[in-house]
């Protein structure tokens, strides 16, 4: 079996702050395979875009890795400072963010960009750079790559935008993107293509592709695994099929009812009541209970461990135990219900 292109044990992210120590990120396993789409859900604030921030060590100095480890591309980059690091953004890692203008010079030209971004890690001539950002524009969708070589930022749609950015983030070849909410700011035709060249840039390229998004009707398109993330830790994972078709963590069936294909018949969509607990001090217990109208005496005094329902299906409830009284999810999250289906 190949070796996962990124790798995280017992991962924990902290910042401290002038209130005390925020646990952002808490005792995370989990692992990217070549070639792979992950996408990691969950609602805002539940970790997902520090997890991976973290990674590139793109977080602000009051964050610091708590403990665990972190192996990208086989190499252990826990204890890597800047300069090490500089190596491997561009070349073996790279991000897309949600708004393109953070990554993009609103004054300088698209094709300018994308070549002092090559220029910066490789040594070629200008006229080999500014060949290979032809070539990544058009890679990306950009049609007439030539003429629009020389336009600066404005006088691309927020979809072609992030189109360039991509193109800027694929430049060096890496082994493995972040794509954080890339196609929230899209409008949803935008954001279709989008999805569908991702999926196509990692059938050309063989890169490895962890998604983050809210947004699960997205997920369904291109996911290979999805995580689902909450206050911090992942309480599921497993192939796309298992965690729609057979979700298990109460969690998930709350993200899964709220989708709109799944609204009440006057239009109104579920919810999942209350909020995530605030991190500053984590519940001793299960951390979704007391928004889970399923939870035991147990969920509030003690963490639930992963329990395996596959050999790549895990929840973290003890709804699995097998002294927990059997429960079944909400009837148009069953199996056979007819109602909810994968895009």
């Amino acid at each position: 079996m190949d070796e996962p292109v990124l790798k995280l044990e017992n991962y924990a992210v902290s910042f401290d702050t002038p209130q005390g120590e925020i646990e952002a990120v808490r005792g995370v396993d989990l692992s990217v395979g070549k070639g792979e789409i992950l996408c990691i859900v969950g609602e805002s604030g539940c970790g997902k875009t520090v997890m991976c921030r973290s990674v590139m060590k793109l977080l602000p100095r009051i964050a610091r890795i708590k403990h665990g480890r972190v192996f990208l591309n086989g190499e252990d980059i826990t204890d890597y400072g800047e300069k090490e690091m500089r190596t491997l953004r561009g070349n073996v890692v790279s991000m897309v963010f949600q708004d393109p203008m953070i990554t993009l010079n609103p004054t300088i030209p698209i094709g300018r960009q994308i070549t002092e971004a090559i220029l910066k890690h490789k040594t070629m001539s200008r006229k080999d750079a500014k060949k290979r950002a032809f070539e990544l524009l058009t890679l990306v969708g950009i049609d007439d790559a030539e003429t629009r070589f020389h336009l600066q930022p404005h006088f691309f749609s927020g979809g072609m935008r992030q189109r360039c950015v991509l193109a800027v983030a694929l430049a060096m070849s890496p082994k493995l993107l972040f794509a954080d909410e890339p196609t929230t700011a899209l409008d949803v035709t935008v954001a279709t293509k989008m999805l569908d060249l991702l999926m196509d840039i990692r059938k050309k390229t063989g890169i490895s592709i962890v998604f983050v998004s809210h947004d699960l009707g997205a997920v369904a398109r291109i996911a290979d695994r999805v995580a689902v993330m909450y206050a911090g830790k992942i309480v599921e994972i497993g192939t796309a099929e298992e965690v729609y078709y057979d979700p298990r963590h109460p969690y998930t069936w709350g993200l899964l009812s709220s989708l709109p294909s799944l609204a009440e018949e006057n239009g109104e969509l579920h919810s999942i009541p209350g909020m995530p607990p605030q991190l500053l001090a984590p519940p001793p217990g299960d951390a979704f209970a007391e928004r889970n109208k399923y939870a035991l005496a147990i969920d509030y005094e003690q963490m639930p461990p992963m329990f395996k329902i596959t050999d790549t299906h895990f929840a973290a409830t003890w709804l699995l135990d097998k002294r927990a009284p059997e429960v079944k999810p909400p009837v148009f999250l069953q199996s056979g219900s007819g109602k909810w289906k994968k895009n």
